[in-house]
């Protein structure tokens, strides 16, 4: 079973909206969503509180200021220790070229997700910032030929809801 968050049907809706256009404003978004101006400027301030919305951005066409070359690299640490983790995923947090870092499970230790303008950018990351990071054994890299779905909004329907 899911696990119960504490969002009743209006603040998925409301986290709905924002998700699909975090430029609406408030008295738009309380008309999709049938509140009067004032409740829905309180619930939102309470979900941005709360930490349910993290963060407002806009999301930049990679292609278009380019960026047009995703790769995915599957990250293998020489070391398990929390200093050798904590140093790589201090090193990867300004790592520009890094906009995501997960530590995963299965044959790597981490997967990244990197973003730069083309091959000889991705070899001067690779060669001249992460090998050279002692923690790293090995790195697989596998090159995102073209985007299929992304940025998609978080399914909050699946959660279990509040009684």
């Amino acid at each position: 079973m899911l696990t119960v968050v504490d969002l009743d049907d209006i603040d998925r809706r409301i986290l709905d909206e924002l998700q699909r256009d975090g430029r609406l404003s408030n008295v738009e978004l309380a008309e999709r969503i049938g509140l009067s101006p004032s409740p829905c400027l309180r619930r939102v301030r309470r979900l941005e509180a709360d930490g349910y919305i993290c963060c407002y951005r806009a999301v930049l066409d990679r292609e278009r200021v380019g960026l047009g070359l995703t790769v995915f690299l599957e990250v293998k640490v020489g070391t398990h220790s929390d200093a050798n983790a904590t140093r790589l995923q201090e090193c990867l947090a300004t790592m520009p070229e890094v906009i995501s870092s997960y530590i995963v499970s299965g044959t790597a230790d981490y997967l990244l997700e990197v973003v730069v303008a083309d091959l000889r950018h991705y070899e001067e990351f690779l060669m001249g910032k992460l090998l050279q990071l002692d923690v790293v054994q090995e790195v697989k890299s596998n090159f995102a030929i073209r985007t299929v779905k992304s940025r998609a909004p978080l399914s909050l329907d699946q959660l279990v809801p509040v009684n």
